[in-house]
């Protein structure tokens, strides 16, 4: 029988009413009844890592959880982490990244309400992640309204539905239909679909270093570029920057792009996106990006924006190296960065 450890964290999943409003307050084991209903031929075991609202999981949890899992991976075949739905995508961002070619399913779920409600998706979402988890396949992956998500590829979208979460610019790992649970390995990363099971855990180093001298920054028409200065001022050594478009920043009147050339001649790693959620950047078309590249930074491509803040964090906390950190950004580590799929 397969053992699956289930990690609580908090979030609106385990939430109760109070005189604050919603929050975190039911135990892990006072959900072991719901759990096993949805987990029939699979031996489960609890644990209470934290319990908290998402809003208030930081970096130092990520690495924390990650150095909690990668101790008892060996003695389970799957871990569920339970986590509230308004961080859980940069938790996953950062898990990926953290416990990089792990040999067990990793997965991690919430849900939009209590699984004290009667109405809620709670128990449909550790269904999924809880099978996920039992699935063999190694990887950290999100499981919500009957998808299973690549972790580093998994945003929330909606603030109320049940439809939480999307794939952005990658294809769903898995599904659940009246056929049951369908998981697509091809689109597993090649770290773990390329090898076997030994391989992996025999290869399996995570590492936990991180800096949290990161700092996201979403262009605006007008913004002061003053504010680079700032950041560099402040010690910040990255800044991913959500850029215009194909990923596109200005250099008329107010000269962003300057500001840019300052700070990366400062020793600062920009890595720049778009606030596009779809299709990613190009920096390649418009004079807009070309001096962006002549400038210094390096193009996100198809990264969510929590998978690009969270593989900065993690590259800047494994080497100073400027040439190291761009050739890690410009990798694809674990499935975050795959434009052209």
């Amino acid at each position: 029988m397969k053992k699956i450890l289930v990690l609580n964290t908090g979030g609106t999943l385990s939430s109760i009413k109070s005189e604050h409003g919603l929050v975190p307050g039911i135990r892990s084991g006072d959900m072991m009844e719901e759990l096993r209903m949805i987990s029939k031929n699979l031996q489960l075991e609890t644990e209470d890592f934290c319990s908290v609202d998402s809003s208030n999981f930081f970096p130092e949890d990520w690495a924390a959880l990650a150095v909690r899992i990668a101790e008892v991976c060996r003695e389970y075949h799957g871990i569920v982490v339970i986590h509230g739905t308004d961080t859980l995508a940069y938790t996953s961002s950062m898990l990926s990244f953290m416990l990089r070619g792990i040999p067990i399913p990793v997965v991690v779920t919430g849900s939009q309400l209590s699984i004290a409600h009667p109405v809620a998706d709670a128990l449909e979402n550790c269904r999924g992640a809880v099978h996920m988890a039992a699935s063999g396949c190694p990887g950290v992956f999100v499981a919500f309204n009957r998808k299973i998500i690549l972790g580093c590829r998994a945003s929330k979208v909606r603030t109320m539905s049940f439809d939480a979460f999307e794939s952005i610019n990658y294809p769903n790992i898995g599904e659940i239909s009246s056929l049951g649970l369908h998981i697509r390995r091809e689109y597993l990363p090649p770290a773990c679909r390329d090898k076997t099971p030994e391989q992996l855990r025999e290869s399996f180093q995570p590492r936990f270093a991180y800096s949290d001298r990161a700092f996201l920054l979403k262009l605006y028409p007008g913004i002061a570029p003053e504010i680079m200065d700032h950041l560099v001022q402040a010690g910040y050594r990255g800044v991913y920057i959500e850029g215009f478009g194909l990923g596109d920043m200005p250099f008329l009147k107010h000269n962003f792009v300057e500001a840019v050339h300052r700070a990366v001649e400062r020793g600062v790693t920009v890595l720049a996106g778009s606030q596009c959620l779809y299709e990613g950047t190009n920096l390649t078309v418009y004079e807009t990006g070309l001096k962006a590249l002549s400038a210094g930074v390096i193009e996100a491509r198809d990264m969510t924006a929590e998978a690009a803040l969270t593989k900065l964090m993690w590259v800047l906390g494994q080497t100073n190296d400027p040439q190291k950190i761009r050739r890690y950004l410009e990798q694809n580590l674990t499935g975050e960065r795959v434009q052209g799929w």
